[in-house]
């Protein structure tokens, strides 16, 4: 029989102010990604459903932050039950939290990591919405969304990181989100467009980013509200795993970005922007399970093996058929694999825990267990996100028409277009405001 450690009170953490404060900045950062995301979707897409596309990512921030305080805390990192889902009471409404309690084992309060862990749920739903752009109303999107963080992150969330979910007590590593976050919105994804189908016109008509500008301000808005969503998620400062998180996550989305882009020249004979942006959120995503288990080194090899892999992935699309508007499913169900299964190999055994991977003398264990996490999530969000669509398209129907969708969903949908062109000028001057003729010159006789 074990002996019994007697705790003293001086031994137990108590409340640190700066990584409070740090924590509190982590969340704003992680809020920050939403609106990014918003601009980055929403400049892939046509402009007569740029709106559509800025609102899909924006509503989640309401949808998300009600049924959150409500339940959704609870449900995630509430007391575990069966390592399926947790509970608390008093975390239902946040209503019985005080207010210098501290989370278990931390030295933040518990308000500030459920606020953090928020922005993580608000994001991940948005992330979905770009592979649906153009043809969703949006009242469904927004029963979607509710219905599908109730019954897919909200348990997702625990059983990857909360005390006694069962991939947490296998020991699956997911540092910040590769699983919960990026598997989790990309196999959604695939299972909502298998029921909702096509866009009009795929792989017939133009479908070409409108504003390019707005994708590249989008991914520099993600790219730094990054390091909030992978540097804060150890939740504290005193030991420097935040930093190492925070540099490998440059790390890796730098090389991604560069990977994808030589990927793009060889390929197709050049670089484009929207490849340069699309490959700094592949590096984004992938190092996100992975950037506190590896070293800068590996961190340069997860992005730059994970910018290829995504970058070969958005075509299969077209091979296969499915519509996958703005590549969530190349990007980040692909990066979301690529980056959990690389922790097998590349763990150093010397960062976040003494869990060494393939490349390091771990053997195949973690790898295993790694691939477990990863088609688990998988297969339980594909299938239940399919059948959440199945359900509201049966009823009150998922998809607009065929005359909204060609002729515009913002107009319809919303009241509003993106770019209002009445007031720009042009057209012919009013008589009035002519400019006088020149008066003629006087013929001289010689």
């Amino acid at each position: 029989m074990a002996s019994a450690i007697t705790t003293l009170a001086a031994d137990a953490p108590t409340l640190s102010a700066a990584n409070t404060g740090f924590m509190l900045i982590c969340s704003a950062l992680v809020m920050l990604m939403t609106p990014g995301l918003a601009f980055f979707y929403g400049g892939m897409v046509r402009v007569k459903s740029s709106l559509n596309m800025l609102m899909m990512s924006f509503i989640s921030l309401g949808i998300v932050t009600i049924l959150w305080v409500l339940y959704g805390f609870s449900l995630a990192f509430g007391t575990d039950s069966g390592s399926l889902i947790g509970w608390n009471s008093d975390y239902v409404g946040l209503s019985g939290i005080g207010i210098t309690e501290l989370w278990d084992g931390y030295t933040i309060p518990v308000y500030v990591f459920a606020v953090f862990q928020l922005m993580f749920a608000v994001i991940t739903p948005a992330l979905i919405s770009g592979a649906l752009a153009d043809r969703v109303k949006f009242s469904a999107w927004a029963l979607f969304t509710a219905l599908w963080v109730t019954v897919v992150y909200f348990p997702v969330a625990h059983w990857v990181w909360g005390a006694g979910g069962w991939l947490f007590e296998l020991g699956v590593i997911d540092f910040a989100g590769g699983t919960a976050v990026h598997i989790n919105a990309g196999a959604a994804a695939l299972g909502v467009i298998l029921v909702i189908g096509k866009r009009v016109g795929f792989k017939k008509d133009p479908m070409r980013p409108h504003s390019l500008p707005l994708v590249m301000l989008g991914a520099g808005l993600l790219w730094f509200g990054w390091f909030g969503f992978n540097a804060g998620s150890w939740l504290g400062n005193d030991d420097g795993v935040g930093a190492v998180m925070f540099v490998n996550t440059q790390v890796a989305t730098a090389a991604a970005m560069l990977a994808w882009l030589a990927y793009e020249k060889l390929r197709h004979g050049s670089f484009t922007t929207l490849g340069a942006a699309s490959g700094a959120v592949a590096g984004l995503v992938a190092i996100t399970p992975s950037g506190g288990a590896v070293s800068p080194l590996g961190a340069i090899a997860v992005g730059a093996i994970s910018g290829v892999l995504c970058a070969m992935a958005v075509g299969l699309k077209y091979k296969f058929g499915y519509d996958d508007s703005l590549d969530v499913i190349g990007v980040h169900l692909v990066g979301g694999v690529a980056g959990s299964l690389l922790v097998g190999f590349f763990a150093t055994g010397g960062v976040q825990s003494d869990v060494a991977g393939l490349f390091y003398g771990g053997g195949l264990e973690q790898l295993g267990k790694q691939a477990i996490g990863v088609f688990a999530v998988l297969a339980y969000s594909l299938v239940v996100s399919a059948v959440l669509a199945l359900l509201l398209d049966k009823t009150i129907g998922m998809r607009v028409t065929e005359d909204v969708e060609v002729s515009g969903i913002d107009q319809v949908e919303h009241a509003e277009t993106a770019y209002d062109f009445s007031g720009a000028g042009g057209g012919v001057a009013p008589r009035n405001s002519a400019a006088p003729a020149p008066a003629a010159s006087k013929k001289v006789d010689a």
